[in-house]
């Protein structure tokens, strides 16, 4: 038997390498099928931080039939979107898919090279597809089409779009047949009634965001494929709809939080009311909660914070879930018949394509099994608890202390933690296996994560609690729980970090400058600067995102000033580490530098590193890897740890 060895925190020997952590990030997305085969999208980290489109052929083997630098990925709305539809012609498949290095959309049969369907227009960023819908029997494919009418990132329209599959539209922006006006200013794909004599679609507009409210649209589609005048059948100002589709014998389904709880609906009634989420927040056009299946029942992904994977009979209101190790769903999810394909995961586990067959209730791992990249021993071991913060409200969190059977530190010594603010922020950290947590936990450092208030899964009060709010529940929740971990003797107090990326990253920095909680902190492509984040410098669907978040600017812009970390970057004492991609839409760099300058001659240590060809979100494993070293350097330094084989990250004065 090994020897346990009695190391301090934060300097335990750990297998764990920042390559390993890189390696697998990222996880299978739009699972779909082609006939009665499955395909979906997948990360490729170590091939430029591309995406792939995978094939599993009937015997159970997987194909990425797209070769480098091929990329199926979508820039509508920046976030992106459903990337590709398939069908069988002729006994084959047929499948398009948006590439992202031009954003045109393709055509591709296996064995033949991809041939384009679009132009390419000139103009801002161009054309942009997403959320396609096959109708082979019309030669055509249905889709949201973005619009660049000029150069800033709010010159833009979006409409449901036709696009002949012949290719005679891939040189011609005339042959591309519009079937909405620009009623909305964001929209999602068409679904097709099963006659497809109707058609549904979800549309909103500035300033609300779709988790605000959205309105749900069905149109007669008449013989020749036209769209007759949409009316409203649900949504509104108050009202999110996440998701709408048909089911079999002609109901509308959608997904609404009318109650407070994205429930399901049929025609306007509800089929499982439950304080319970059965939608989310559409942060991509094209994410799915539900699909109806031939025989009458729906697939579900729903839950109460953590979401699972089960059948919706409609007629009596009752979910039986899948059975299974899968404690995390992803909004994605595909139907054939009577079978489910959809992506699970659970903190033993990586995302993996996951199929239920309905008649028999079993659920099986069909494809991007999770594959153990080291010792189970050393995964994290997370604890699921419900804080008291301000005024006595709940915070949801996930705790990971530090695990690795093969060390313990010496007596009394208390551990290191980070506390990690997710995304959005209208978004939640999901319970599930993340090398990038265990990369910490396993050498000693503590992670707890936030679902701040704001964040989704626990219904739209709690939601709504970030109203005009931003940079004051985000950060009184997450430092109410890194000061309770202090306080119960789970974490040293000297030594708590904050770190955070995108909207995680705001809450970093203005946790950084507001609070004196934190010992350190890593900014990751963040906000800093509400007032140039509101007036052009943020893409066309977050840019007026904080109407809702801090007030309206014209009206609160005294707030702007005050909650952003840029205008206080004097507050900053405390070491922090600010990674940014040059390449980013949403967070500019621009941000980066001006707050860089503030802190110019402060004394502060900090360092800046950016990252050439990287957007919003790093997707290469050598960005990953610098910068998973480069952050637990920093902690090292200011905590008086001492990893092992880490590089010395310099901070400059």
């Amino acid at each position: 038997m090994e020897k346990v060895q009695t190391l301090p925190y934060g300097s335990w020997p750990s297998p764990i390498d920042a390559t390993v952590a890189a390696a697998h990030d990222g996880h299978p997305e739009f699972v779909g099928f082609v006939g009665d085969e499955v395909w979906w999208t997948e990360p490729r980290p170590t091939e430029g931080g591309r995406r792939t489109l995978v094939r599993r052929h009937r015997d159970g083997t997987e194909e990425s039939v797209l070769p480098a630098p091929w990329n199926v990925r979508s820039r509508v709305i920046e976030y992106g979107g459903q990337p590709w539809a398939g069908a069988v012609v002729d006994g084959a498949p047929l499948v398009v898919f948006v590439h992202f290095g031009d954003q045109r959309l393709y055509r591709y049969r296996p064995g033949a090279e991809p041939q384009p369907l679009t132009p390419v227009s000139p103009v801002g960023g161009g054309l942009r597809w997403a959320d396609p819908v096959m109708r082979v029997e019309r030669g055509e494919v249905w889709c949201v089409l973005e619009e660049f009418t000029g150069d800033a990132p709010t010159d833009v329209r979006r409409v449901l779009a036709v696009v002949p599959l012949d290719g005679s539209a891939a040189g011609d922006r005339a042959a591309v047949r519009e079937l909405t006006g620009e009623r909305h200013r964001f929209v999602t794909g068409p679904r097709l009634s099963p006659d497809g004599r109707r058609a549904a679609w979800l549309g909103w507009d500035h300033p609300r965001m779709p988790w605000d409210g959205t309105e749900l649209l069905v149109a007669e589609v008449d013989a020749d494929g036209t769209f007759r005048e949409p009316r409203v059948v649900a949504g509104g100002p108050e009202e999110s709809i996440a998701q709408a589709d048909w089911s079999t014998d002609g109901g509308l389904l959608y997904a609404s939080d009318r109650t407070g709880w994205w429930n399901l609906y049929r025609d306007g009634q509800p089929l499982c009311p439950r304080e319970a989420e059965f939608g989310g927040p559409l942060w991509k056009i094209g994410l799915s909660w539900f699909a109806p299946l031939d025989s009458g029942t729906i697939a579900v992904v729903h839950g109460r914070g953590a979401t699972a994977l089960g059948i919706l009979d409609p007629e009596t209101g009752e979910v039986v879930d899948a059975a299974g190790p899968w404690t995390e769903f992803a909004p994605t999810l595909a139907v054939h018949g009577e079978r489910v394909v959809a992506v699970g995961a659970s903190p033993r586990s990586a995302y993996e394509v996951v199929e239920l067959d309905t008649r028999t209730g079993h659920a099986r791992v069909i494809g991007a099994p999770h594959d153990d990249a080291v010792d189970p021993a050393l995964y994290p071991e997370p604890q699921i608890r419900t804080f008291t913060g301000p005024d006595g409200r709940d915070i949801h969190a996930h705790i990971y202390p530090p695990h690795n059977p093969g060390c313990v530190a010496p007596g009394p010594d208390l551990p290191p933690y980070v506390v990690w603010a997710h995304g959005g922020p209208t978004g939640r950290s999901p319970l599930v296996l993340d090398l990038e947590i265990a990369y910490f936990t396993s050498r000693g450092i503590g992670v707890a994560e936030v679902n701040y208030g704001g964040s989704t899964g626990y219904g739209r009060a709690y939601r709504n609690r970030l109203r005009e709010q931003w940079g004051v529940v985000d950060v009184e929740d997450c430092a109410a729980v890194a000061l309770a971990l202090a306080d119960e003797g789970t974490a040293d107090r000297a030594r708590l970090a904050i770190r955070g990326g995108s909207a995680g990253g705001w809450t970093s920095a203005a946790s950084l400058t507001t609070t004196d909680v934190y010992a350190c902190g890593t900014i990751i492509y963040p906000i800093l600067d509400l007032a140039g984040w509101a007036t052009g410098e943020t893409h066309d669907f977050e840019s007026q995102y904080l109407e809702s978040l801090v007030g309206p600017l014209a009206d609160v812009p005294a707030r702007y000033a005050e909650r952003s970390p840029a205008e206080h970057a004097e507050r900053l004492t405390v070491p922090f580490l600010l990674l940014q991609g040059l390449d980013d839409p949403i967070c500019p760099p621009a941000q980066c530098e001006r707050f860089l300058a503030r802190v110019e001659g402060s004394r502060v240590p900090h360092a800046y590193i950016a990252f050439e060809g990287e957007g919003h979100g790093f997707r290469r494993a050598e960005t990953m890897v610098r910068a998973l070293e480069a952050e637990l350097s920093l902690y090292a330094q200011v905590f008086g740890l001492h990893p092992a084989g880490i590089p010395r990250l310099e901070l400059t004065k």
